[in-house]
């Protein structure tokens, strides 16, 4: 019997664009809904907004990638730490949902392994999948075949051990091409003695055991005794094996052999709307999360929406046996009881975790950032914001446009100015610019002001941008007066200038807004939708400023990023680089194995993390 024709979507185009173009630049899981909610497509991607935002392009699809983009009507994420995690968080997902347009990964067979004969003079390795109880060792799971082959790839430039079948290996009289392009070390015909070949067999099992720190710390010992007896050709091999190994190390942190039932709850709040979202581990392996948007009183604590979440969430249905929470809950005890009756099996609610649930737990936070940062720019929760700071401004519209100017750099040094513009949509980053500004002096805040502004709205009298409906200047009096001077020095008329000054304690909920060119102060409270806008505009002009200030103190400077870690000194940097092998191994790096090289620890890790991802 053949499927039912589903029916197209009557989404609009640019609702969607507007979706996509939201998506974070991270690596993760996508899943393409059609209009009755049906999941119909998984993917995962290494950068989720480039991937996604492909198939809403111009550019000539497949007949069946045609017929998809025409289905969703919407489009929910999964961000991941690594992309080795969205690839077995997209096996999963698709196994659980078999999607009508999934075809490759549709299918119930086993993870695949990496299986080592040990039991071998010259022991093999190779592909496996299937039953596990031959000789020899095994190693995964992987999350699919394609990983599984790219891995042994990778190990047979790093460590030659053979591969090929015991048939061949028996019938050689003389090396065969594997040898003649380093692949191997021909034990076939006697090239290598079984002591030799042993070594490098214990490397990859070590290796394989995820105790690849010793691999490297031993290979980094080798390289520098290389170089101190002179032989720098053996030295470069050895980093270029380092930084290979760094390449393809791929810690399993979704999909592992265990038999844990939990959920990972994380509670995120901002102003008057929270984020919960929920991830789904059953028998080890993560089967997706889901995101809710509860009603949130004036003032709430965070804590105290999670609770009652938990209380509502669970009513009418079981619980497992663990739940994780991101947030210490008042009298827990007393809800685990309640979800004990509902469940008939005891259940723990946990908050301080280690391990992998530490890492789903960040995982669920971060998902939750990004779906709360989401659901503030949507429309409707902007056209509120943009009435309540209409009603600030003493207008009877709102700002039809907000442009925001910020000044980043470190003790002077590659001062940079940015630009971001917004409207009642949200941020719009084809119009944001950036200043490097130049010949002011070191650390003058007003000066590179002044240049920055002066440069913009030259730009915007000649007809590069319309003016904005509201300036809005982060800083003080002295950085809105230099506001003024520039507009009225360009004869700039009809647009309002504030100024949005941090508290004392440089706490969100504090700021004060400079109005009539900083003569009148006002102090909006804590969970008005004017100032969650403002700050919005701040923040991103912020960030903006600061990612700019980084590449340009980058390029300026021969030595690495690394340096502007707070807690990050010469003697660890170079252990980071040997480690990893130069600076963009230390970028790929996940938390984990940043916290894995001796003296760095995790918060340090997470800082350098940060450094280059935040």
């Amino acid at each position: 019997m053949s499927e039912a024709p589903e029916e197209e979507t009557t989404q609009p185009r640019e609702t969607l664009r507007e979706q996509v173009r939201s998506l974070p630049e991270r690596p993760g899981v996508y899943r393409m809904l059609s209009a009755d909610g049906t999941i119909i497509y998984v993917g995962k991607a290494r950068n989720l907004r480039r991937r996604v935002s492909s198939y809403f392009t111009r550019a000539r699809k497949t007949p069946k990638t045609e017929r998809l983009v025409k289905l969703i009507a919407d489009i929910r994420i999964t961000v991941t730490h690594t992309e080795a995690e969205a690839l077995i968080l997209e096996n999963n997902l698709i196994k659980e949902h078999r999607p009508r347009y999934n075809v490759l990964l549709r299918d119930d067979k086993s993870y695949p392994y990496i299986h080592l004969s040990t039991q071998q003079q010259f022991p093999r390795l190779m592909y496996h999948r299937g039953a596990r109880s031959g000789p020899g060792r095994f190693f995964g799971p992987y999350p699919n075949s394609s990983a599984v082959r790219e891995t042994l790839n990778h190990l047979q430039r790093v460590f030659p051990i053979r591969q090929c079948r015991d048939t061949f290996f028996r019938n050689r009289s003389r090396p065969c091409l594997q040898y003649q392009i380093g692949r191997c070390t021909a034990p076939c015909v006697g090239y290598i003695s079984e002591s030799d070949y042993a070594a490098d067999v214990r490397h990859v099992e070590l290796f394989l055991e995820g105790r690849s720190g010793e691999v490297i710390d031993e290979l980094v010992g080798r390289m520098e005794r290389a170089a101190e007896d002179l032989d720098f050709e053996e030295a470069a091999r050895l980093r270029d094996r380092i930084a290979t190994l760094r390449q393809i190390q791929q810690r399993q942190y979704v999909a592992q052999e265990r038999e844990d039932d939990l959920d990972v709850i994380a509670c995120i709040a901002e102003g008057d709307t929270a984020c919960i979202q929920v991830f789904y581990i059953r028998a080890g392996d993560s089967l997706g999360n889901q995101s809710y948007f509860p009603s949130v009183p004036a003032m709430s604590r965070t804590s105290d929406i999670l609770a009652s979440f938990l209380a509502q969430y669970y009513l009418g249905r079981a619980a497992p046996p663990e739940v994780v929470v991101n947030l210490p809950i008042r009298e827990h005890r007393l809800l685990e009881g309640a979800l004990r009756t509902g469940s008939g099996a005891p259940v723990s609610i946990r908050y301080r975790v280690r391990g992998d649930r530490r890492r789903w737990l960040q995982m669920a936070e971060e998902n939750a950032r990004y779906a709360l940062s989401a659901r503030q720019a949507s429309s409707a929760s902007q056209q509120r914001r943009y009435q309540a700071l209409a009603a600030v401004l003493d207008s009877d519209t709102p700002p039809a446009r907000i442009e925001c100017f910020d000044i980043s750099h470190t003790a002077g040094e590659a001062t940079v100015a940015a630009c971001v513009v917004f409207n009642e949509e949200g941020p719009v980053k084809s119009d944001y610019r950036r200043f490097n500004i130049r010949e002011v002096a070191a650390g003058d805040d007003y000066a590179a002001m002044h240049q920055a502004l002066t440069r913009r709205y030259r730009r915007v009298q000649s007809g590069e941008a319309p003016l904005p409906d509201l300036l809005l200047i982060d800083g003080g009096k002295g950085q809105v007066k230099q506001a003024r001077d520039v507009l009225d020095g360009l004869g700039i008329s009809g647009v309002a200038l504030m100024g949005i000054a941090k508290g004392p304690e440089r706490r969100p909920g504090e700021e004060t807004l400079l109005l009539d060119d900083g003569e009148r102060e006002i102090e909006l409270p804590a969970d008005s939708p004017a100032l969650h806008l403002l700050q919005q505009v701040r923040d991103e002009a912020h960030r903006f400023a600061v990612s700019g200030h980084r590449q340009r103190r980058s390029k300026a400077r021969r030595e690495s990023v690394l340096e502007e870690v707070p807690g990050l000194g010469p003697k660890r940097r170079q252990r980071l680089l040997k480690h990893f092998g130069g600076v963009q191994g230390v970028r790929q790096a996940g938390v984990e194995d940043l916290a894995r090289v001796p003296g760095i620890s995790h918060p340090l890790a997470q800082r350098i993390y940060d450094t280059f991802h935040g």
